[in-house]
């Protein structure tokens, strides 16, 4: 049996971090393409000047228009190619993380700065690609994943706390879908193209951890958010929504939970909400096809709450689901290149209906 786990060179972490990036930028070389929206450049610009100063590297701006799209990968790589950057450095949220991949590529090293911890996406070999107007296009696969992770736990302490909580939405369901895919032997992303392989120990043992630090920390952390301070259960609920949840999902497999969230994609009322506040409830989601223990259903739950993360449909403004809507939720959850697949069990969209009405009347 092929089992595969893959992960980052590097990944650094702490408070104050940021001052040792041209360190790291030095490692491949003197010129950095920093790829990064202009709000989150100017929110750490101070420390942008100051690592160019202390290292004696040249930081270059790309002027990121927002949009991980084909037309921004292609203007970005030409402008990187034009001024010889040795490497490319991926500063903010996702979109600006996954095409900093896009650009470097594999062919050129890539730097992720993450200022807010609110998806795995930081470690993944892989991004999202939009199209112009921010429609899906497709997903992109990297020979390899980032070189360095650097991440800098005073700025996501300043940063809006729902981004710290939508992180933990998106790592709550780790350890359940690792789980998952565990007992049907799902082929996970770490297989890559050779045949695929099924997750390791190591990525269940991650994926546990992940979960067992969130019930400990992930409350605290929300406190300290709030405080723009950094403190230890902070530093510990960074590293579970970035690291563990990343390292967890990439060799460990996804489930029905990332499938439900696709599913709610449809739901209009859904848009406005963020990627790990849909799958903590597409979480629940899970656990009621699995039909697993109640107690575990209410720890689930009750931490949801603790923390501020939607348990029902009213959490997503949503009053009723019309038969239509669910319909339509259920069957894009359940379209055959879904991860609801890698369940240990068949799953159909009347289960995946049922189970949302029964998450819903249990998260109320």
């Amino acid at each position: 049996m092929r089992k595969a786990f893959i992960s980052p060179s590097k990944f650094v972490q702490g408070e104050g971090e940021l001052a040792n990036l041209g360190n790291y930028v030095k490692l491949f070389g003197k010129t950095a393409l920093v790829i990064g929206h202009k709000d989150d450049i100017a929110r750490v610009g101070a420390k942008l000047e100051a690592t160019e100063k202390t290292f004696g590297v040249k930081l270059l701006y790309g002027n990121f228009g927002g949009e991980c799209s084909r037309e921004e990968v292609a203007r970005l790589s030409d402008l990187a190619k034009s001024k010889d950057c040795e490497c490319i450095v991926g500063l903010g949220g996702g979109k600006a993380i996954d095409t900093a991949k896009c650009v470097a590529n594999s062919q050129k090293p890539v730097i992720i700065v993450p200022t807010i911890a609110a998806t795995d996406a930081p470690t993944s070999s892989s991004a999202v690609l939009y199209h112009t107007d921010g429609s899906f296009d497709d997903y992109a696969y990297f020979k390899s994943n980032p070189n360095i992770v650097l991440v800098d736990t005073e700025v996501i302490a300043k940063a809006p706390v729902r981004f710290l909580v939508s992180g933990m939405g998106d790592a709550l369901s780790t350890y359940f879908e690792a789980r998952a895919c565990a007992a049907s032997y799902a082929k996970v992303n770490a297989g890559g193209q050779c045949g695929g392989a099924v997750g390791t120990k190591s990525a269940l043992a991650l994926a546990t951890l992940c979960y067992e630090t969130l019930l400990e920390d992930g409350y605290k952390a929300k406190l300290a958010c709030e405080g723009k301070v950094v403190t230890k259960a902070l530093e510990n609920i960074v590293e579970a929504n970035i690291l563990l949840s990343g390292l967890g999902f990439e060799s460990g497999g996804l489930a029905a939970a990332h499938a439900v969230h696709d599913g709610f994609t449809v739901v209009e009322e859904a848009h406005k909400f963020y990627h790990g506040e849909k799958v903590a409830f597409g979480t629940i989601v899970q656990l009621v096809l699995e039909n697993a223990d109640s107690a575990e259903i209410e720890e689930v739950i009750d931490f949801c709450k603790l923390v501020g993360l939607p348990t029902c449909l009213a959490d997503f403004g949503i009053k009723e689901l019309s038969p239509e809507v669910l319909k339509a939720v259920s069957e894009k959850a359940c379209i055959p290149e879904e991860s609801i697949h890698n369940m240990p069990f068949k799953v159909t969209p009347a289960d995946v209906a049922a189970a949302i009405l029964a998450a819903d009347k249990l998260g109320q």
